[in-house]
């Protein structure tokens, strides 16, 4: 009897940590943590954010490098303790009216929108489906983010670059009659914005983030 007891309090214990252990990992994968930035140059300089795409990629999203320069622009503003910001707007205009701006050097290129810190996105990938299935939803995009120091000893290289690469959906067989194009660009989009401005500042993120 005694011993018969002793072996139930045993698997009573046993399962009362499994249960102790469950909670925590549950409470883990739903709650969030504070991340620091990986490069903290912009807080006390003036800064802008310029954006480069591949022709095809901006031959299928027009609004993209728009969008991401735009976003990139005020998050970074609003958190980064940066001095000044360039608007997005006059970046876009310089692009426009400078179509071969991105063989400018470094050096010249912040010279040129007079910024002290010059965020430079490369987008190198950004598609919703993948190569001979046009039919369901893989969107991935991909690129690298540095910064151009205009007032430091070496403004010809950059100082910083950190590669980025987001996926959308998160499940697959997804389908344009489940889900409309524009809203999967929209959020691919954003979680490539997101990862790429949080380089710049401290923020919360998801303990286990999807993306």
């Amino acid at each position: 009897m005694v011993a018969l007891l002793g072996t139930t309090l045993t698997l009573g214990g046993c399962a009362f940590g499994q249960l102790i252990g469950g909670m925590a990992a549950s409470a883990e994968r739903a709650g969030s943590k504070v991340v620091k930035p990986k490069y903290t140059g912009l807080v006390g300089k003036s800064f802008g954010v310029i954006v480069s795409a591949d022709r095809a990629v901006q031959a299928d999203f027009p609004a993209l490098v728009t969008l991401v320069t735009t976003e990139m622009t005020r998050r970074i503003a609003e958190n980064a303790d940066a001095a000044g910001m360039l608007p997005a707007g006059e970046v876009l205009r310089f692009q426009s009216v400078k179509p071969g701006w991105v063989a400018r050097p470094l050096d010249q290129l912040a010279k040129d929108l007079d910024v002290e810190r010059l965020v430079y996105v490369d987008i190198q990938n950004f598609a919703l489906t993948e190569p001979g299935n046009p039919y369901l939803y893989a969107g991935v995009a991909s690129g690298t983010v540095n910064v151009i120091e205009g007032d430091s000893a070496t403004p010809s290289v950059f100082a910083f670059t950190e590669p980025v690469r987001v996926a959308f959906p998160d499940q697959s067989g997804m389908s344009e009659q489940q889900v409309p194009r524009d809203a999967v660009f929209r959020e691919l989009a954003r979680r490539f914005i997101e990862r790429s401005a949080w380089m710049f500042y401290e923020h919360e993120e998801p303990n286990i983030i999807k993306y």
